[in-house]
């Protein structure tokens, strides 16, 4: 999968971990979606750089979702102090 699927995926994972992770988020809409694909860039190519998984299986999605909500949870611990 090339840069823009994975950026493609990481919108959709963006608004999926929206959904997921727990409270209330005081961001936009956007700012999720960016942070979703900085998650999913993130998730994806640290997975396969350390062999977890090949590119283009589903265990991908499923990091690039996990990374996206720790991603979420990291800006929201930063943004309130």
């Amino acid at each position: 999968m090339g840069i823009i699927g994975t950026i493609f995926i990481g919108l959709i994972v963006g608004l999926l971990a929206r959904f997921i992770k727990p409270g209330d988020d005081s961001m936009g809409w956007i700012m999720t979606i960016l942070l979703g694909i900085a998650g999913s860039l993130l998730a994806t190519y640290g997975g396969q750089a350390l062999g977890i998984y090949q590119a283009g299986q589903a265990a991908g999605f499923v990091g690039a979702l996990i990374g996206a909500v720790i991603v979420l949870v990291i800006y929201g611990f930063i943004k309130k102090r």
